[in-house]
């Protein structure tokens, strides 16, 4: 049996402590959160012995072989670094970090201890985008040239998940004073992967980002909403093709919906997680004159909980590790200095209205 401990006690927290003692051959033995209150409930609540809320006490215990860091984003890098530092496995929840010097920093501290890192980049679970991947790689689809990649979320205009504006779960999601770097840092990490994984790294990205008005002022009681919540990125390869990756809070009748579409001069792919984790669409070979597209069925995909474990027990490190992290990470900066920069070309005299707005 691998003894963890998990590195807060949020409701993200909540998913690891299940789905690591869903394995079997893994016991939770710990929980830590600043507030020790909350670690306790969290830890009667999940069956875990024992909850601390001092993170050093908790990681001195020579029992426990691995964490997983499940904190805000904002104190990934601490966590994790303390936790390096004490030997331990890691796993950690997307993103790495806020920026990509301290991505860099974890990676290297996790090379150096002989740590396995991995981050918590769950939607290559998916066993859609690992045939995917195997399809563009056995050049299937021949040259990729255009690549289309899209998260779209719709809590801000739904309930489904609960009330945003009530919630401090979702509203310092909404806030950078609370450490949220927008749906680009939270979402667009997942989408940006989801998109270069089959593909091949990204070499060049232009961005535009924005942040709707929410609330008068733009502000719910401690929370000011100023954190981007829709993100449009063009990107280009380092194969050479081009595409649009885009991740949004704001697309109304989208729960959480990731979609891909990967075209090449000999055939194309297309995947969408709310129709099948584990089916995707191809137009290949003759195909490809009529437009006609088929359906394949994946086979089944380890969860990245299962790979981190068999990792710890192996010795070997999977993928997606820190270095994969700080490689999004990257990615991530560029697309915010981007925007920044601003890149865009505003048309001369007066816009028209939108539709359904006033004259």
């Amino acid at each position: 049996m691998m003894r963890l401990a998990i590195i807060g006690a949020g409701s993200m927290a909540g998913e690891h402590a299940k789905r690591f003692r869903a394995l079997g051959d893994v016991e939770v033995v710990a929980v830590c959160d600043l507030d020790g209150d909350k670690a306790r409930t969290f830890a009667e609540a999940h069956g875990i012995p024992e909850a601390y809320s001092d993170l050093a006490a908790m990681l001195a215990r020579d029992d426990i072989q691995a964490v997983s860091n499940v904190t805000p984003d904002g104190v990934h890098k601490a966590t994790s670094l303390a936790a390096i530092a004490a030997g331990k496995h890691i796993l950690c929840e997307k993103p790495l970090a806020t920026n990509a010097a301290d991505a860099e920093e974890m990676a290297a501290a996790a090379r150096e201890a002989g740590v396995i890192n991995m981050v918590n980049l769950s939607y290559r679970d998916a066993p859609a985008i690992q045939l995917a991947r195997e399809l563009v790689a056995e050049g299937r689809l021949g040259r990729v040239m255009h690549v289309d990649a899209s998260y779209r979320q719709s809590w801000l205009v739904s309930d489904a998940w609960g009330r945003w504006d009530q919630d401090s779960q979702w509203l310092w999601r909404l806030s950078e004073a609370h450490g949220s770097k927008g749906v680009l840092g939270d979402v667009g990490v997942h989408i940006l992967d989801f998109a270069s994984f089959p593909v091949g790294d990204i070499a060049a990205v232009t961005c535009r980002l924005k942040c709707f008005d929410k609330a008068p002022d733009n502000r719910i009681g401690e929370y000011t909403l100023d954190a981007n919540d829709s993100a449009l990125m063009q990107v280009e390869f380092a194969g050479g093709a081009l595409g649009t990756v885009q991740a949004t809070r704001w697309a109304t009748g989208h729960h959480n919906s990731l979609a891909l579409s990967i075209h090449g001069d000999r055939g194309a792919l297309r995947v969408d997680l709310d129709a099948a984790r584990d089916k995707l669409e191809v137009c290949l070979g003759e195909d490809v004159h009529p437009a006609r597209w088929t359906e394949l069925s994946a086979p089944p995909t380890p969860s990245i909980y299962r790979r981190f474990v068999d990792g710890v027990a192996s010795g070997v490190n999977d993928q997606p590790d820190f270095d994969r992290g700080a490689a999004l990470q990257r990615v991530l900066d560029a697309c915010f200095d981007s925007d920044a920069r601003g890149g865009g070309l505003r048309l001369e005299g007066q816009a028209a209205p939108a539709p359904g707005q006033p004259a």
